[in-house]
């Protein structure tokens, strides 16, 4: 017998109020006993209740996705903060970058820190760290150090002291690979030969440390008492796996979770908004919707045919449609347009008549009147676009684009897949067109902007491609970050002339959290509100890192 939808509903509702009851029970029953008076802020509180859409496992930093980034810097620190995505990173685990010439650098670690099980943190967990990612299997983080840039040399010097040599000149090496690469205690990791089998829970420096984790339910983190920038003032997050969108916006709107880690959807915005008990927050974005083509299949393969693919999106109509408003079209091209590494007058026009000119050249025709053009053998230009069937305006983004192409003469079939099959599709390459979001590690961060056209994603290492090839020896060969900056925009326009991933559109990112239970959030960009920076001291936030909610 077939449920009703209503049904389905209520018993989802009723699996979650169990879930986050059997989360809540477990936390206090483990929990270990609460920090005294003289160490604990004033107005520190002693739990959050934080709904994550997905599940990261046991946060292994070598299988963790760049959407988990928050939540592992929960656990572990860099040397510098928050990220490269802001112009001037902080102070973290390092208390100085001194670049002594085009390829050295000289960095000075803080004393006193520990890791959470009690040993010292020292200049040889930095230098192993480095030399780990440089010569073990990659992870989200290795191309800081094993490519771009090339990281030869790691030598630490003294307890305190880390000397970095480079392959070749690294000006923005303080600014952008020391404020990325989380760092890894050599007295666990050394004996790790196999780094993706690792499931013991993370040990680091950071605010909180991982104390339980069940797949597919839940995480529990507790402060890190003798934090070096101060005692969190949250004692401990607990954060259920909700997946369900709409689960997890029912369960704020009945005081079952005390945050969404989460952005707010449009169209829930104006219902939240008025609320009793709920506020709604708008932060920084970094993150882009967009259409991702297979630059391998035929006619993909050809840069003309790309080009008039992006003229032919109407992304206002996107926005319009889609996020009601509430972003902005992706008519600045990639990467980020508020990235500060990004070129400011970068363009990505709406032009149906030089789309159409362009396909005219190519010799793409509809020759026998059916509304689909052919190629010049005879195939249709028809193609199957690929979308998360959990992501809503995905969904409705993918039926705009489908409309949108066929009044050039292409054809989409849309095809809506489960979350972790759409993931594979980068490496099965199974595919003509696919919807993804961007997190700001692809979308903000410079050196990843060149990796990814020597990874697969944005262009593959071994592939023709001479003028790309050109830039990159000539960014290879700068010396300052403002000519290494110039070159990576000329990158950029040439890029979103040929491109292989169109920006569809830059969402707003809105926040919904229950004020009477914590209201001490900060931003900082492109990681939204949960991140560790909402937990420490105001005072210990830094003075250009966040931004707080008042």
């Amino acid at each position: 017998m077939r449920t009703s939808p209503s049904i389905r509903r209520w018993i989802n509702l009723f699996t979650l109020a169990l879930m986050i009851a059997t989360v809540l029970l477990t936390a206090c029953g483990q929990q270990s006993a609460s920090p005294t008076a003289a160490t604990k802020p004033a107005a520190g509180i002693a739990k959050l209740t934080v709904a994550i859409p997905q599940d990261g496992g046991p946060l292994n930093i070598y299988t963790s996705a760049n959407n988990f980034d928050a939540l592992v810097e929960l656990v572990y620190d860099k040397l510098f903060a928050p990220s490269p995505y802001v112009t001037a990173p902080e102070s973290g685990l390092a208390e100085s970058a001194t670049q002594i010439d085009a390829t050295t650098w000289v960095v000075k670690l803080r004393e006193g820190v520990m890791w959470h099980d009690g040993k010292p943190f020292t200049a040889e967990d930095v230098k192993f760290t480095f030399e780990y990612y440089r010569d073990g299997p990659p992870n989200r983080h290795t191309h800081h150090v094993s490519e771009v840039p090339r990281i030869e040399q790691i030598t630490a010097e003294d307890a305190r002291t880390v000397r970095f040599i480079c392959g070749y000149p690294c000006p923005t090496l303080g600014k952008i690979t020391l404020a990325d690469l989380p760092i890894l205690p050599k007295h666990i990791w050394e004996t790790v030969k196999e780094p993706r089998n690792f499931t013991e829970l993370p040990i680091g420096t950071g605010p909180y440390r991982l104390v339980e984790y069940q797949a597919d339910q839940f995480y529990r983190f507790q402060a890190n008492e003798s934090y070096f920038q101060g005692h969190p003032i949250v004692d401990e997050l607990v954060m259920p796996v909700i997946k369900d969108q709409s689960v997890t916006f029912t369960a704020l709107k009945t005081g079952q979770i005390d945050v969404a880690a989460r952005e707010l959807p449009a169209e829930l915005r104006g219902e939240f908004e008025r609320l009793p008990g709920v506020k709604v927050v708008s932060t920084a974005p970094l993150s882009l919707l967009e259409l991702r083509l297979n630059y391998e299949r035929p006619p993909f393969d050809r840069p003309e045919f790309r080009r008039a693919l992006s003229l032919a999106l109407d992304r206002q109509a996107l926005v319009d449609t889609v996020l009601l408003g509430q972003g902005r079209p992706g008519t600045r091209g990639y990467p980020h347009p508020d990235s500060p590494w990004t070129k400011p007058d970068l363009s990505t026009p709406f032009d149906r008549g030089q789309a159409q000119a362009l396909l005219d050249m190519l010799g793409f025709a509809d020759r026998n009147g059916d509304g689909v053009r052919e190629t010049t053998t005879g195939q249709p230009l028809q193609f199957t676009l690929k979308v998360a069937a959990t992501e809503p305006a995905w969904i409705r983004a993918a039926e705009l684009v489908s409309r949108q192409l066929a009044q050039v003469g292409i054809k989409l079939t849309l095809q809506t897949l489960d979350p972790a099959a759409v993931a594979k599709l980068f490496s099965s390459r199974d595919f003509d067109l696919y919807v993804n979001d961007i997190t700001p590690h692809g979308v903000a961060d410079p050196d990843q902007f060149i990796m990814s056209h020597r990874s697969g994603y944005l262009w593959k290492k071994g592939l023709p491609y001479p003028e790309m090839d050109a830039l990159f020896q000539e960014w290879q060969k700068t010396t300052t970050v403002d000519a290494r900056k110039q070159v990576l925009f000329k990158m950029q326009e040439l890029f979103n002339r040929r491109p292989t991933a169109i920006v569809l559109y830059y969402p707003e990112e809105r926040w919904a959290f229950r004020p009477d239970v914590f209201n001490q959030w900060a931003e900082s960009p492109g990681y939204g509100i949960v991140h560790k920076w909402s937990f420490l001291p105001p005072d210990r936030r830094g003075g250009t890192i966040v931004r707080e909610f008042k």
